[in-house]
């Protein structure tokens, strides 16, 4: 079975389109380099920022295969399973594998609100058609399936199933999830503007989503949190929360590719149905990002990077 640590930062990167509507590498890969340089732990694909929705099989296999091949291994790289039917689910499991995937998300059944018994079932049959490590993601508000405590404890029959995305928007769900498990799942917080909390009640890294503009400081305030270094580290993160927000909003990834082309490392374009920001909208959502961008903090020595000494 595969391993990696499941900590740190993982950027859930968007997907960047063509005017022509095809995938775009160029941008792509520009973000990509700029996450790999602010020491991004791990990158997740074709999530729910990933404009997954839209995306087909071929797509998300191509967009899987050109970032195995681009990262060469510098972090491990994740693909979003979001289907409807377990047998397609699998399919991609077993595809991820067979390309180079390092690890899997995974979401319960889309469309379908599937009771406690079949969620289970589902998770069940993605971990045993695959040695790949899962990570579950657990997001009730969006997605209107809770993966409960007494879930999880039947899900700790599957060894490869070993990290939880944590987006109930309940801070007191990590203190919970330990209490329980001990270190049996990794706690990712997935949602931005809880994850200075999250990670001080105990979780082990951050499924970010404004990383995806901002990476530096991203993982400046992670590794700063884990170096009890918690002043430094909510000083940018009192900074950060206004642009944070815009990450649980409909609307998130036209938001967070806005601030993507603010910060040089994005593009504006997105697939329909979705489309670019209008009106009085898109000057709100400007100016959330300008104000941030115009007392942008400097951030201190060693706190992201490669060479990083921060949590040594």
């Amino acid at each position: 079975m595969i391993k990696f640590d499941w900590k740190g930062v993982f950027p859930a990167v968007t997907t960047k389109f063509t005017d022509n509507d095809e995938l775009d590498f160029d941008a792509f890969d520009k973000n990509i380099n700029a996450q790999l340089e602010a020491g991004v732990d791990g990158i997740i694909l074709g999530g729910s920022l990933g404009e997954a929705s839209v995306l087909s099989d071929d797509e998300k296999f191509s967009l899987l295969s050109h970032t195995v091949e681009f990262v060469e291994g510098r972090v491990p790289v994740l693909l979003n399973i979001a289907e409807q039917t377990t047998k397609a689910a699998i399919a991609v499991a077993q595809k991820a594998l067979d390309l180079g995937a390092d690890g899997l998300m995974a979401l319960p059944p889309m469309r379908y609100n599937a009771d406690a018994v079949e969620t289970l079932t589902y998770f069940g049959a993605i971990a045993k058609s695959t040695p790949l490590p899962i990570m579950i993601y657990n997001n009730p508000v969006d997605y209107k399936i809770e993966v409960t405590l007494d879930m999880f404890e039947e899900l700790t029959a599957y060894d490869n199933i070993q990290a939880v995305k944590e987006s109930t928007r309940n801070i007191s769900n990590v203190t919970r999830m330990i209490n329980r498990f001990g270190d049996r799942f990794k706690l990712m917080t997935g949602v931005d503007p809880l994850a200075m909390e999250s990670l001080v009640m105990g979780a082990h890294g951050w499924v970010a989503g404004l990383v995806d503009a901002f990476p530096k400081e991203t993982v400046a305030i992670y590794r700063l949190v884990k170096a009890g270094r918690i002043d430094e580290a909510l000083a940018i993160y009192r900074w950060f929360l206004p642009v944070l927000e815009l990450d649980i909003h409909p609307k998130l990834v036209q938001y967070i590719k806005l601030a993507e082309v603010a910060t040089g490392i994005g593009t504006e374009t997105v697939r329909a149905p979705r489309l670019p920001l209008q009106g009085a909208e898109r000057v709100q959502v400007l100016k959330v990002i300008d104000d941030a961008l115009a007392v942008r903090p400097v951030l201190p020595v060693g706190s992201w990077g490669k060479l990083s000494e921060v949590t040594a």
